[in-house]
């Protein structure tokens, strides 16, 4: 392990000053999505065994303990951010007919994609539900505008007709929507729990922290193997999605290198030498730089968010999980 290796902080190094409360956050999910309906109850165990690292749930505590306390509601209110985000989640396989996610099959793979469709709606609903029984107008606001902004991302997403002139400002707007908004609402909530006076740096922090996340996501589809991220490398590609690095990389490229970009996105079914061929150029016409130069921006902004903030062990790792989020894709 190189020196630079050892000072990455871990995920569980951040998420160790609220282990004890994420423990107890997939039985609040399990619990507020529970009915008597054996078939749902099925569905439901598939969905949890499927859920990821508790990230966004994450980032709801820690925000919740930055000012030294939190109320006894944040457990519930991480459960239901993290609800919201697997029912985009199950809305997205269903949209792009995904037969993995994280290494297991899908809903639509498993059942139909009509069963997916009406799972994710099931999983807005009871959210929806949980939070009007909790009754706090304040958090209701913060989610429901996340999903109302990640609903207007996917459909921006799907209005773009010609994917080649999707613009660096589009990508930043799209992200924003999808990613953005709702770690934005994880912070804010988290703020609302134990930290009312931050919340506005809170919420600067986490949409912040989103954009991050979201460009290391994108870098890591051109960067990183199958056996890694549970995925094939330039699977984006494959799809014809256009995100920063390619943006970055097409207006330096040679128009020699322009056909080949374009002849992928014009065949409905790139071969792997094709993909493998636009991973090359991207990466030889600085894309990938500038996608993490434009990472960093985004982390500056995030730790600059935070630095009014009290000097506690919940802020430390809410600085941790900047560097976390930026290096995945290192």
């Amino acid at each position: 392990m190189t020196a630079i290796d050892a000072a990455k902080p871990s995920l569980a190094e951040i998420q160790a000053p609220v282990r004890e409360q994420l423990d107890q956050v997939t039985a609040e999910m399990a619990r507020i999505i529970s009915q008597d309906l054996p078939f749902l109850d099925q569905i439901s165990a598939h969905l949890m065994a499927m859920r990821g690292k508790l990230f966004r749930p994450t980032i709801v505590l820690l925000s919740s303990h930055t000012a030294g306390c939190s109320d006894k509601r944040a457990t519930t209110l991480a459960a239901t951010v993290e609800l919201i985000h697997l029912a985009t989640l199950v809305h997205d396989d269903a949209i792009d007919h995904s037969v993995l996610r994280r290494g297991m099959p899908t809903l639509n793979s498993l059942f139909s994609h009509q069963i997916s469709v009406i799972m994710g709606d099931f999983l807005y609903s009871t959210t929806l539900s949980e939070l009007v029984n909790i009754g706090d107008i304040e958090v209701l606001r913060a989610l429901t505008r996340a999903s109302t902004d990640m609903t207007l991302g996917e459909m921006r997403q799907l209005s773009v007709t010609d994917s080649l002139s999707f613009s660096e400002d589009d990508y930043y707007a799209l992200i924003k929507s999808k990613t953005g908004s709702l770690m934005a609402a994880a912070a804010e909530i988290g703020a609302l729990c134990g930290a009312p006076a931050h919340r506005a740096n809170l919420l600067e922090f986490g949409e912040a922290l989103g954009m991050v996340f979201q460009i290391s996501d994108d870098l890591i589809d051109y960067t990183e193997a199958q056996e890694t991220t549970g995925k094939p490398t330039g699977l984006d590609l494959k799809e014809h999605k256009v995100t920063l690095p390619l943006i970055a990389a097409m207006r330096r490229m040679p128009v020699t290198h322009k056909k080949r970009v374009e002849e992928l996105f014009a065949c409905s079914e790139p071969t792997d030498a094709m993909v493998s061929d636009v991973l090359s150029i991207v990466a030889d016409n600085d894309g990938l730089d500038y996608a993490r130069t434009k990472g960093e921006y985004f982390a500056d902004r995030a730790r600059k968010a935070l630095d009014p903030l009290p000097e506690t062990v919940a802020r430390r790792s809410l600085m941790d999980s900047i560097t976390y989020v930026m290096e995945r894709h290192s």
